[in-house]
C-alpha cells in the first residue's frame, strides 16, 4: 500500500525557516526609546543645574534653590542669575548644532557631515572680519549681527552652486562648501594678519564661547532657530523615505529634491543662528547624531527629537568642564568640544571602515 503523502515536513521546514530581516528589525522598541528619553531629560536637567552652579565661584544646589524661591542672599542671587544667559545660549546653540548635524548627515548620507560642510562657519567668520576691518564694527552685539547674514549668505551660495543644473548633486554640494570655505579662510587670514586690531577682536570669537553674552543675543537669534527647527520636524518623515534612495522615496510619494533642499535650508538656519550667537563650535553637529543613532536607531523623527535633547546637554556639560578645569579662569567651550568630538570622529571613521 502506497503511503499517503504528508505535508508535515514541508510545514515544519516552513515554520523553522529563519525569519527574514525586515523593516521591523531596524526599529527601536518603544520601551527602549522611552528609557532613552527619560535618561536624556535627566542628564539635560542635571547639565542645566550644573551650568548655574559652577563657575569662578561655586554655589551649592541649595543656593540655586534659594535664588529660584527668592530667598537667597543678594550677592549669591547676582552670581547665579549672571549664569542664566549662558545657560540659555547653551541650550539654544546645542539644539541648533545637533539638529543641523542630524539633517546634514541624513541629507548627504554621509556620517561625517557637519554644519561646517556648508561653509557656514567660514561665512560667519569672513563677515565679522570684513565688518570689523572696513565698517568699524565692535563689541559682541555688533559682531553677532554681522555673523548671521554672513553665515546665511554662505549657506545659500553653496546651495545655489550645488543645485546648479538639472538636479542637486551631493558631490557638487560638498565641493562647493570646501571651495567657498577655502576662499573665505584665505580672505580672513589676509585681513587679520595685516590688521592686528581686527585679529584681536576675531581671535576671541572664532574659538566659540557661551560666556560674555546676554539675553539680547539669545532673543536675536531665537526666531531663526525656531524656524529652522520647525522645518526639521516637518521634514523628518521625508528623510526616512530619502534614506531608502531617491527612486524608492519618489515611489512612496515623497519629493527627494524638495526634501533635500528643505533639509539643507533648515540646517543653514540652525547653524547660522548658533554660529552668530556663540561662535563656530566644532564637533557638536558631528558627535551628537552618532550618539543619538546608537540610542534610538535610524528613524529621523526620533533622531531630530533626541538631538534637541542631547545637543544642549553635551554643550552645557562641556561648558561646565571648561569652567572647572582652569578655575578661576575658564577654558572656552569650543576647545572642550574639540576634545570630545575628536574621539567621536575617530570612532565614526572606524565604523565606516568596518562596514566598507
Amino acid at each position: 500500500m502506497t503511503p499517503t503523502p504528508t505535508t508535515t515536513s514541508s510545514s515544519t521546514s516552513t515554520t523553522s525557516r529563519p525569519r527574514p530581516r525586515g523593516a521591523g528589525t531596524s526599529r527601536v522598541g518603544t520601551a527602549r526609546w522611552v528609557y532613552a528619553l527619560i535618561i536624556g531629560l535627566v542628564v539635560l536637567a542635571l547639565a542645566m543645574i550644573a551650568s548655574v552652579m559652577f563657575g569662578s565661584r561655586t554655589t551649592s544646589f541649595g543656593d540655586v534653590m534659594d535664588v529660584l524661591s527668592g530667598t537667597a542672599d543678594p550677592y549669591v542671587a547676582t552670581v547665579v542669575e549672571s549664569r542664566y544667559p549662558r545657560t540659555a545660549l547653551g541650550l539654544l546653540a546645542g539644539l541648533c548644532l545637533a539638529v543641523a548635524g542630524t539633517l546634514m548627515q541624513g541629507v548627504t548620507r554621509n556620517p561625517l557631515a557637519d554644519p561646517g560642510l556648508l561653509g557656514i562657519n567660514a561665512g560667519a567668520s569672513a563677515s565679522i572680519v570684513a565688518a570689523t576691518a572696513f565698517l568699524g564694527a565692535s563689541g559682541r552685539s555688533d559682531t553677532m549681527w554681522w555673523a548671521l547674514p554672513g553665515a546665511l549668505l554662505a549657506g545659500l551660495l553653496v546651495h545655489a552652486i550645488g543645485s546648479a543644473g538639472a538636479s542637486t548633486s551631493l558631490v557638487r554640494l560638498v565641493l562647493a562648501g570646501a571651495v567657498l570655505s577655502a576662499v573665505l579662510m584665505a580672505f580672513i587670514q589676509a585681513v587679520t594678519l595685516s590688521r592686528p586690531k581686527v585679529f584681536d577682536s576675531y581671535r576671541y570669537w572664532v574659538v566659540g564661547a557661551l560666556g560674555g553674552r546676554d539675553f539680547e543675543v539669545f532673543l536675536s537669534v531665537l526666531p531663526f532657530a525656531v524656524a529652522g527647527f520647525c522645518v526639521a520636524v516637518l521634514l523628518a518623515p521625508g528623510l526616512n523615505a530619502l534614506a531608502l534612495g531617491d527612486e524608492s522615496a519618489a515611489s512612496l510619494g515623497a519629493n527627494p529634491l524638495l526634501i533635500r533642499a528643505g533639509g539643507l535650508f533648515s540646517a543653514t538656519l540652525l547653524s547660522a543662528a548658533a554660529t552668530a550667537a556663540v561662535g563656530p563650535i566644532a564637533f557638536v553637529g558631528l558627535a551628537v547624531p552618532h550618539i543619538v543613532r546608537a540610542l534610538v536607531g535610524v528613524d529621523f523623527r526620533l533622531q531630530v527629537a533626541f538631538s534637541a535633547i542631547a545637543g544642549p546637554a553635551l554643550l552645557l556639560l562641556a561648558d561646565v568642564v571648561g569652567r572647572i578645569v582652569l578655575r578661576p579662569q575658564e577654558l572656552m567651550v569650543g576647545v572642550v568640544t574639540a576634545f570630545v568630538g575628536a574621539p567621536a570622529l575617530l570612532m565614526a571613521v572606524r565604523r565606516m571602515k568596518g562596514n566598507a
